[in-house]
């Protein structure tokens, strides 16, 4: 149930944070619904939105998601979960990926209000040499993931196909031993281990006559020397480094679906077949292929199958839902938009010089505006793409030259206004959900550039760690979770202080936002990746669009030569005059 008010002094200030034009804004008031455990880190829910999973102070829990019960539970002492993340494995079947606040990553089990241990990712052998994940990843309902791994100085990224039909066996095997009424004694069972796939380091310049796979030796040779230079040169410059220690390279990797119809993997398969990286301070984007390795192979260093070259040091990527489009930040603001079936960019975009690009999110489900030529157009993209300096921008890209930039909000004047959070909603087409650094939370229409609602907890609690707020967004059934905690003062003991709750925010039930909510969003992306799927449509849809943007670069030339042109003939009748 959520409560409204009038927008009174509290309200009056989020809307003068987000500057709307003079207008009463409505506040919503959300539920609470359960005392989260201690030190609570981080939420996941699945993706049916049965259960949640919290992170907290010796260890984690699940929870279902429509009674708020805590159904089981994993602890253990002198640990601290950090991050999580629940895939669903099989029917009521769930798996489970963890990082702890010493850079330990985990896997589990959930079958059964039973939440079984089957690996730990870089268990800790040698106190000397301690490898420390930062990231971990699922993917493909559990079949693979990747860890960022650092030790000594030294960083990689490790990519596992993982065992999960073995994992599901032998769940059955201990489901059927721990129901025997003959075994007494608890089950103790050895599950299959975690492989890895394939280990990618920074690139090197490869040795001898190595071959690129689908590049040239020469050509990633130049590529990868330039790149290693440019790099090295970008992270001393920024941590003020010197020959001696270098700090370590970190990589952003996306796991990447078939988008190629001669491949022979089906469009709509939801299993990866490759994955791409960017190292920081680096130029180029990497595509390596999960195909053609094996596990017996991965200690050899792998050669990228792709190398997607770029202008400018990358700062921040994202990808479309089909995975099809790849949207790299580049510094000196710019977006660059690589289109992987034809294998060159949609589109370059310039932004504001003074913008330095934080992140960007594929907006798949979007409203789609008047086009200037009023014809419809095959390939659109939507970006959402955010600055250091709090600026929001959305993009709207096609092939070529047409692109339409919009800046839905400017720089905040006080540094307490800046978004920590700004997300896209499925459900909700043209509105985001914005949390601040000052513990504001709203959702704002991004057409009309207008507040929609603010969203508040009841008195006396606040949204604990605005800066890095711990909250989770389940589009199955249109629900915000968030972690909420008792405003600090002096009338609360020490024991009330550190008891946080769970609120929950249902948009389907306010009503209103009610109106505005789609049933089921369908992501014009992905239908424009498999609307093509047979090799004879993607060959005369390839010609169309190379064709196309030959037509619009030559029209660009001519544009460019009669300016040149002009300029010459007014330069010259200046020099006539004088």
């Amino acid at each position: 149930m959520q409560f409204y008010r009038s927008a009174g002094q509290k309200s009056g200030e989020m809307a003068a944070a987000c500057n709307p034009e003079e207008c009463t804004v409505p506040t919503v008031e959300l539920e609470s619904v359960t005392q989260s455990p201690e030190s609570t880190n981080c939420i996941a829910c699945t993706e049916d939105g049965r259960y949640l999973s919290l992170g907290h102070c010796r260890g984690l829990s699940v929870w279902c998601a429509s009674s708020f019960v805590r159904v089981a539970e994993w602890l253990q002492d002198q640990l601290e979960i950090t991050f999580l993340q629940m895939t669903r494995m099989a029917k009521m079947t769930y798996l489970l990926g963890s990082v702890d606040d010493m850079g330990v990553a985990r896997l589990f089990i959930f079958h059964c209000d039973d939440i079984h241990l089957l690996s730990v990712i870089n268990a800790m052998e040698d106190i000397n040499n301690r490898s420390i994940c930062s990231t971990f990843a699922l993917y493909g309902s559990g079949h693979f993931g990747a860890a960022s791994i650092s030790c000594n100085g030294a960083s990689w990224l490790e990519v596992y196909q993982l065992p999960v039909a073995v994992w599901l066996a032998e769940l059955e095997t201990v489901s059927a031993r721990e129901q025997d009424p003959n075994v007494t004694e608890s089950v103790d069972v050895k599950w299959s281990s975690v492989e890895v796939l394939i280990k990618i380091t920074p690139p090197h310049l490869p040795a001898g006559n190595s071959q690129g796979g689908a590049l040239g030796a020469d050509l990633l040779k130049h590529c990868l020397v330039v790149d290693e230079i440019r790099s090295g040169s970008c992270l001393d410059a920024d941590a003020g480094t010197t020959d001696t220690y270098r700090s370590p390279r970190w990589c952003t990797h996306h796991f990447l679906l078939s988008c190629d119809p001669f491949s022979g993997q089906p469009l709509q398969s939801e299993l990866p077949v490759a994955v791409a990286v960017w190292w920081s301070g680096s130029h180029n984007l990497l595509q390596y292929s999960l195909q053609k390795v094996s596990i017996k192979k991965a200690e050899a260093a792998p050669t990228p199958d792709s190398l997607w070259p770029n202008a400018n040091r990358i700062i921040c990527s994202a990808v479309s839902r089909c995975t099809r489009y790849i949207a790299l930040g580049l510094d000196d603001a710019l977006v660059c938009v690589w289109d992987r079936r034809t294998g060159a960019p949609l589109s370059i975009i310039s932004l504001p010089k003074y913008s330095s690009l934080l992140r960007m999110e594929y907006l798949d489900c979007w409203p789609e505006l008047p086009h200037p030529s009023q014809t419809p157009v095959a390939e659109v993209v939507h970006l959402l793409v955010m600055s250091k300096d709090g600026e929001l921008y959305m993009i709207r890209a096609e092939r070529g030259t047409h692109t339409c930039t919009t800046q839905l909000s400017e720089r905040p004047n006080d540094s307490r206004d800046l978004p920590s959070v700004t997300i896209s909603m499925p459900f909700l087409p043209g509105i985001l959900l914005i949390i601040q650094r000052n513990g504001k939370m709203f959702l704002q229409d991004v057409i009309n550039k207008t507040p929609v609602c603010f969203l508040t907890p009841p008195t006396p609690y606040q949204f604990s760690s605005a800066c890095n707020p711990v909250f989770v967004l389940d589009p199955q059934h249109q629900a915000l979770f968030i972690r909420g905690d008792l405003e600090t003062n002096g009338s609360h003991s020490l024991k009330e202080a550190i008891q946080s709750r769970l609120f929950v925010f249902r948009f389907g039930q306010c009503c209103i936002i009610k109106q505005r909510i789609v049933s089921h969003p369908a992501s014009s992306q992905r239908q424009n990746a498999e609307s093509h799927g047979t090799p004879e449509e993607a060959c005369s849809l390839y010609l169309q669009q190379r064709n196309k943007a030959l037509e619009q670069t030559f029209e660009r030339l001519h544009k460019t030569a009669q300016m040149i042109e002009q300029r010459q003939q007014n330069y010259n009748k200046l020099r006539k005059k004088k």
